[in-house]
């Protein structure tokens, strides 16, 4: 194996200092004589998609012992997107990830770790662990909790967005409020990231498209006992990386993530990969360019249509064949690079060789998909001159070109109160502004109103768009990601009640339909707000994070 990291603080006369602190926590010369491998354990006790990591953690633990390896392990922190939402909690959670890579890093450089398992389970926490995995570059695996079983409600599946969406329902009389309690009380029936493709499961699935999870990571329930021994493997597979000296920058290419680009198309998954990808990206040095998301796009099929789009969950993609399946139906026509190296030491043509697909009704045949291109567009126009992005599987036929008056908010809550108050109707174009990265600060999810729309039947009739971004579990003609974003002055800061926007989504385009000489008048008396957060980490975050297109990575 040859001369280790932790030699550093293990071996020699030397350390003797170093070694007796390693004994006041009980540790043997036996395992001081082993590889020493960071368990990075996020389990806490207000995420569902994190309660259970204790169990993973142990498993994981039993797989490093069995391979010879001394597992030590440290917390990291998690933000629950679903219970932030909606509230000043949600300017934390993109902020969060940050915190998470840096935290990681911190720990393991200064304690001269040989090799690190990364055990995330949702939204920022799994780019954020990926984040810290390519910056450290040390071997490295990352195995995910697992995803929510789908609840039932009326002899019908239900998930988290069933219950946001029918706070819009109450709202317009479609539902009473017994019946959301009802609703509330069945649609989260365990542990695991939230059932659909949302933005948690969509990155623990480009975990394993990117080459650093092993088959399954994506998709195995939370509560399946297959999950367990995935972890143990994971657990043994870090020190098979740490002997052969596999580091994350020889996994994440920029093929890997062309790859990763591309599945994400074929299974429709969240605007916020768009966000994630290229800062994970930017960390093995890679620059992402928003114009590339889309030459992807249009030529990548649309094979698995989940929820929040379709019906299906990821039970039924973990059933359908997972991902190696996705991934294989891809590359018949050649759309993924099979020759990239992953942690199980394997290509991705071995890893997905004897891959098949085995429910048709869930993962489409390549010569048969839902839609002939993929899941997400980038649009550009003068609204968005450094882009947006939009989830168009996710969009009605009659919303992806539409034109109608513009309904101004500076913030989410007074944007709700509008939409649940029965002020927006048919053909508005509700803009929701000052929500971006710096303007936020944090860059909120908007589930919230884009449920609230969705609950009380306007999807298909109200456009949103924002500076701010969306969950995973939004469907509806949702535009997110706006930059530059409106605290720099984008032009998304000089829109006007009742101005006209268009939204041509087939044609990647998106304007305020407005003169040029107009928005420079606009632009001539715009004063830039103050900061709505003036201490504490919100306020350092904001003078530092970039845009949206940028994938809000800090300077």
């Amino acid at each position: 194996m040859g001369a280790l990291r932790s030699d550093q603080v293990l071996k020699g006369f030397e350390r003797s200092p170093h070694r007796s602190l390693f004994k006041a926590m009980g540790y043997t010369d036996e395992e001081l004589s082993r590889p020493l491998v960071a368990i990075v354990n996020p389990a806490n006790e207000i995420i569902p998609g994190h309660i259970h990591l204790d169990t993973i953690v142990e498993a994981v633990k039993t797989g490093v012992r069995i391979a010879g390896g001394t597992p030590i392990e440290f917390g990291a922190i998690g933000v629950c997107d679903g219970i932030a939402m909606g509230h000043e909690g949600m300017k934390y959670s993109l902020a969060s990830r940050e915190l998470i890579a840096d935290s990681a890093e911190s720990m393991i450089l200064a304690h001269a770790f040989d090799g690190a398992v990364f055990i995330p389970n949702c939204d920022k926490i799994v780019p954020g662990m990926l984040m810290a995995a390519g910056r450290i570059n040390l071997p490295s695996i990352v195995i995910s909790g697992g995803p929510m079983l789908a609840g039932k409600f009326k002899g019908e599946r239900a998930d988290l967005n069933s219950v946001f969406e029918g706070v819009g329902a109450v709202s317009s009389g479609k539902m009473t409020e017994a019946e959301l309690k009802e609703l509330e009380e069945t649609a989260c029936p365990g542990c695991g990231s939230c059932s659909g493709m949302f933005t948690a499961n969509t990155m623990n699935c480009m975990v394993e498209v990117l080459g650093m999870g092993l088959p399954g990571n994506g998709t195995i329930p939370a509560v399946d006992s297959r999950r367990i021994r995935l972890a143990k493997a994971a657990g043994m597979r870090v020190m098979e990386l740490i002997k052969q000296d596999i580091k994350p920058r020889d996994i994440m290419t920029e093929k890997a993530f062309a790859n990763t680009f591309t599945v994400d198309m074929a299974i429709g998954g969240s605007t916020n990969t768009v966000l994630h990808l290229p800062a994970i990206a930017h960390e093995v040095g890679i620059t992402l360019d928003l114009n590339w998301v889309n030459k992807i796009s249009e030529k990548t099929p649309h094979l698995a249509y989940l929820r929040p789009g379709g019906i299906h969950h990821i039970q039924d993609l973990d059933e359908a064949g997972g991902i190696p399946a996705v991934m294989n139906e891809l590359a018949k026509k050649g759309l993924i690079y099979t020759d990239q190296l992953t942690v199980t030491g394997k290509t991705v043509a071995e890893n997905i060789g004897a891959a098949t697909v085995l429910r048709p009704d869930v993962i489409r045949s390549i010569d048969n998909p839902y839609h002939q291109e993929g899941g997400l567009a980038i649009l550009w126009g003068n609204l968005a001159p450094d882009g947006c992005v939009v989830k168009q599987s996710a969009v009605a036929e009659e919303m992806k070109q539409h034109q109608g008056p513009a309904r101004v908010f500076d913030s989410e809550e007074d944007a709700i109160k509008a939409i649940l108050g029965g002020k927006i109707v048919a053909g508005d174009v509700v803009i929701i502004r000052y929500e971006g990265p710096k303007g936020g600060p944090g860059m909120r999810e908007m589930l919230g109103p884009t449920s609230a729309i969705a609950g009380m039947g306007l999807d298909k009739e109200v456009a949103l768009l924002t500076d701010g971004r969306f969950s995973g579990a939004s469907r509806g003609a949702s535009i997110g990601h706006i930059s530059p974003e409106a605290m720099e002055g984008g032009p998304i800061a000089l829109v006007k009640e009742g101005d006209q926007i268009k939204i041509d989504i087939p044609n990647r385009r998106v304007d305020l339909l407005v003169s040029d000489a107009e928005l420079e008048a606009r632009r001539r008396e715009w004063v830039q707000p103050e900061p709505r957060v003036k201490t504490g980490y919100l306020n350092r975050y904001s003078r530092l994070v970039t845009s949206a297109n940028t994938g809000a990575i800090l300077k």
